[in-house]
């Protein structure tokens, strides 16, 4: 069978369909664009109102005290004992540690018998040398007045030729011997009264002795360490066996008394904090509990490092569970509206450092320049610029001013 070649006109209906379906669907395209501009653009809004506005600051911090007591060794002891673990309330003058004693121990009683040496020496002096000593002066006394007068008497029987004048001077000699025996008793007199040098020798070795005592009864007290202050222990860096040198820490200790947090915040916040803000602080280890805090210091100079800030927060009323360096929340409340004109913070803009939003009026998009107060919890206090219930553009829609907008209110 032989197929006739179709003819040109019969291609030309099917041609003509296509021309005039993309020409229809290009219509229908032109109509679409001219009524979504007629129609405007679809955007989320948010309206401006009014209800309480907290300002806070949220930062990480760490529990720490005020001040730290290093326990440390006096002499060097081998430790025979450690009577508390790391985090053990201690008292005041609770044993912490203690030495062998044994060596001081010996010290102190070689020192005691010294001491009571010294004493009864000073006692005898007292009770038995002084009138010993007087007892001595009498004698002497009488020894030379009876040796001055047997002088005399030779002389004179030496003058009537009855001596010769070697008896004369063996009578010398003895009155001489008698007179230095009668200085000597009154020296020795002198010497044991309560002023004299025998006592204040005496005295001088008493006191000596007690000298001696203390240092030992000192030395003797440094085996035995005991709490400073009433508070927690910290770190614990010896155990039982050790020799412990003097000056090294053996113990670190938290005095107890006001805790304080501590925290950075960033140095653009700086003007928003002042002394006596109240914060509300949860421990990361205990998410659910909260306790309040008061800030009681903020630091003079900004950490050029890290573009911080210090402060610190006393805790009036701590909770049992907290403990030194553990990580905390705060929220620090730095101010707080009972009635303020606010928005999201997301749909206000910035222009050289101009705060504005794209307010909707009469179904267009208006750029309106806006003042701000207080910013908290995602909300911008409006002060200036907007009435309450006018709508402004959600977000960072990009729009030209003036466009015609199709509105949604944000869920």
């Amino acid at each position: 069978m032989i197929e006739k070649p179709s003819s040109p006109s019969s291609s030309r209906p099917t041609r003509f369909s296509r021309r005039f379906l993309l020409s229809g669907a290009g219509i229908l395209v032109l109509l679409a664009l001219v009524y979504g501009a007629l129609r405007g653009e679809r955007v989320e809004v948010v309206t401006a109102a009014r209800g309480e506005l907290r300002q806070a600051i949220v930062a990480s911090g760490r529990v720490r005290t005020p001040q730290r007591v290093e326990v440390a060794s006096q002499i060097t002891g081998r430790v025979s004992g450690v009577a508390v673990r790391e985090g053990e309330a201690v008292a005041v003058g609770q044993v912490l540690l203690e030495f062998d004693a044994a060596e001081w121990q010996a010290s102190v009683a070689q020192a005691r018998a010294s001491l009571t040496q010294a004493e009864s020496r000073l006692l005898q002096i007292g009770e038995a040398g002084l009138p010993l000593a007087e007892q001595g002066l009498r004698q002497a006394e009488a020894n030379a007045r009876q040796a001055e007068r047997h002088y005399q008497r030779v002389g004179e029987l030496l003058a009537k030729g009855f001596y010769s004048p070697a008896q004369l001077d063996d009578a010398q000699r003895a009155r001489d011997v008698a007179a230095s025996q009668l200085q000597a008793a009154r020296i020795q007199v002198a010497s044991n009264r309560p002023q004299g040098s025998e006592m204040r020798v005496a005295r001088g070795n008493v006191e000596q002795a007690r000298a001696a005592l203390a240092v030992a009864e000192a030395r003797l007290a440094y085996a035995t360490l005991r709490a400073p202050v009433a508070g927690r222990v910290l770190t614990r860096n010896v155990e039982p066996g050790d020799t412990a040198q003097p000056g090294k820490a053996l113990l670190t200790l938290a005095p107890a008394g006001e805790t304080e947090l501590t925290a950075q915040i960033d140095e653009k916040n700086f003007a928003l904090l002042a002394v006596g803000q109240q914060a509300r602080v949860s421990a990361d280890a205990y998410p659910g509990e909260h306790f309040s805090a008061r800030l009681g210091y903020i630091a003079p100079s900004v950490d050029a490092q890290r573009g911080s800030v210090e402060i610190r927060l006393t805790v009036p009323q701590p909770p049992a569970y907290l403990r030194n360096e553990m990580t905390v929340s705060i929220d620090l409340e730095t101010a707080r509206r009972d009635v303020a004109l606010s928005l999201p913070c997301d749909s206000v803009r910035e222009a050289g450092g101009q705060p504005w939003v794209l307010a909707v009026r009469a179904g267009r998009a208006w750029r309106q320049m806006v003042k701000l107060g207080l910013r908290g919890a995602g909300r911008c206090e409006i002060v200036d610029g907007l009435d309450e219930g006018e709508a402004v553009v959600a977000g960072n829609a990009k729009l030209a001013e003036g466009s015609r907008l199709v509105t949604v209110n944000r869920q």
